[in-house]
């Protein structure tokens, strides 16, 4: 103790004349932090080609997308919760019924060769969208045949439509495309025009150059729009560069050549994730993965029990599922509809992994396994054993044949039964042909998540309602969700449905592919919501800046010591 008490003297006496001399001394020290400054160059690396910078044909070319969304606007753009908010649209106005939308434009849009943007401009483009030559989707085609535009003046329109559509106003995120540049011209001239190589829009960038190498389109340059209708965005100028994978991308980062990469695939997130300087963002995909269960083969009657789908959904590990197969890039779903989405709903039946409990739903619905021995569990003569259809990719054969490992565990047998891309909705969904399937259904685009394709009664035939579930229940939630105005009122509808979808299981939801997006340190200001479209991670581009490297201040006086 005598020792100990030593050392604690000698100590106190050190820190004392450490202290004396830096009283004789001082110096002011100040860390300056990283700070904003508007300018710079950011480069990014799209995996992908370019074909047509031209919103209404970049359906099928996720590169030309990222670059659209940058050059084009629409009249509304959505937060983080899939809100509509204004974009070239200053305001809009339904009424009491739901079928008329009137709208309002910013008068102060100039596109980026300093002609105005209008109100023909909205009307021109949605008749390309009406053409049957222009390669956009029939649903969307279909639409737009049935609403009539009206503008009023140059800055108003009306849109009439045939019956209340309550979604409406997030179809109204389309990129507009200049009349006075395209006016006159065929839509087979336009889909091959060469200015759509050489975009004018009215977004926050505008096209600069092309970036040619061996006669070869390898880059485009795009600069900020000083005129944008918002404010200007920091960043002065966006290049990106196309790459053929993923790894050819991390590599010119490696190199120096790119600042970020527009996706990153699961070969290469272990590599990414170990760059020092590259973050990486990741969102939830617009997309969920299911298990349909055809409800109406007389020959699969066990389907139709709630307590063997319930049973199936319980004897699914689908955390290992996600972990394995995806990687842990995934988000386990229990809903039809995207979680962060205003209509989600959180007070919904959850199924987590419980074969024990799977076991004993079985046994009570009366499946057992045979006396004489067997796997397969069975009801009078009626075994639980189906046809397990899927897309034949290495990734879905994975799933496929864990999903069926551990319906073997609780009795139950699923043949798998691979299909080629080619072959999967022509020969398997559209004509019901199958036992049960796993799908992927996309979500791109609008974020109303409007279930009514999917899981409403009118839609069992000819229609999206692949498991043909024939609910009124759940179809009453969704007609009256898909007419009635009022956002709060939508929402409870869908809380609604997504109870009673719970409860009742007419597909068995797996999981939400995770997407990731790698941007270097240098990059500040970005933030990556849930994703409607993987060029939403643009939607914030007006708050990005890079950063001015941080550095030390001294400020020194020199003093007597007393």
């Amino acid at each position: 103790m005598k020792r100990l008490r030593w050392q604690i003297l000698i100590v106190g006496v050190a820190l004392v004349a450490i202290a004396v001399l830096l009283f004789g001394r001082q110096t002011d020290i100040r860390v300056i932090l990283p700070q904003g400054a508007e300018g710079g160059v950011y480069i990014e690396a799209l995996v992908g080609a370019p074909s047509r910078f031209n919103p209404l044909l970049d359906d099928f070319n996720q590169a030309d997308k990222d670059i659209n969304r940058l050059v084009y606007s629409g009249m509304v753009k959505f937060d983080s919760w899939g809100n509509p908010l204004p974009d070239l649209a200053q305001s809009w106005a339904v009424n009491v019924t739901g079928d008329v939308f009137n709208v309002t434009l910013r008068e102060n849009v100039l596109w980026h060769d300093g002609e105005p943007l209008t109100a023909e401009d909205i009307v021109f483009t949605i008749e390309l969208m009406r053409d049957p030559e222009m390669p956009v989707g029939e649903d969307l085609v279909a639409l737009w045949e049935s609403v009539e535009v009206i503008a009023f003046d140059e800055y108003n329109l009306q849109f009439r439509l045939e019956e209340p559509f309550s979604p409406f106003v997030d179809y109204l995120a389309f990129g507009v495309i200049p009349k006075h540049v395209f006016e006159g011209k065929s839509a087979g001239q336009i889909i091959n025009d060469p200015i759509n190589l050489a975009p004018i829009g009215s977004g926050p960038y505008k096209y600069d150059e092309l970036i040619l190498e061996d006669k070869q389109v390898v880059g485009v340059v795009l600069s900020a729009n000083e005129d944008y209708f918002l404010e200007r965005p920091k960043i002065d100028q966006i290049i990106f560069r196309y790459y053929g994978s993923t790894r050819d991308a991390l590599t010119a980062y490696q190199n120096g050549e790119v600042m970020g990469i527009n996706s990153i695939d699961l070969e290469t997130l272990n590599d990414v994730l170990n760059e020092p300087k590259l973050n990486v963002y990741s969102a939830r995909m617009p997309q969920i993965s299911m298990v349909i269960l055809n409800l109406q083969d007389t020959d699969l009657q066990f389907f139709q029990d709630i307590e063997v789908r319930k049973a199936m959904m319980l004897g699914l590990n689908r955390e290992w599922i996600v972990e394995k197969a995806l990687g842990g890039q995934g988000v386990i779903a229990d809903s039809p509809v995207l979680p962060g989405n205003w209509a989600y709903s959180n007070g919904i039946d959850i199924y987590a992994y419980n074969p024990d409990e799977a076991v004993k739903r079985l046994r009570a619905a009366g499946y057992a396994l045979p006396s004489k021995g067997g796997q397969v569990r069975q009801k009078d003569d009626v075994r639980l054993a189906f046809e397990l259809a899927y897309v034949d990719t290495p990734e879905n054969t994975v799933i496929a044949e864990m999903i069926s490992a551990d319906w073997d565990k609780i009795g139950i047998r699923a043949k798998l039964l691979p299909v080629t891309p080619d072959l999967f909705i022509s020969d398997v969904l559209d004509p019901r042909q199958f036992d049960a399937v796993l799908v992927d259904f996309s979500m791109l685009g609008t974020p109303d998540p409007d279930p009514y394709p999917f899981w409403h009664q009118s839609q069992v035939s000819g229609g999206q309602n692949y498991s043909q579930w024939n609910d009124r229940r759940a179809s009453e939630y969704l007609e009256q969700a898909r007419t009635t105005p009022n956002r709060e009122a939508r929402a409870r509808l869908y809380r609604n449905f997504q109870v009673h979808f719970s409860r009742e299981l007419p597909a068995l939801p797996l999981f939400y592919p995770i997407y990731n997006y790698a941007v270097d340190a240098e990059i500040l200001g970005l933030q990556l919501s849930p994703l409607y479209d993987p060029s939403d991670r643009f939607v914030d581009i007006l708050n990005w800046y890079l950063v001015s490297k941080p550095g030390i201040e001294k400020e020194t006086k020199e003093t007597q010591a007393p």
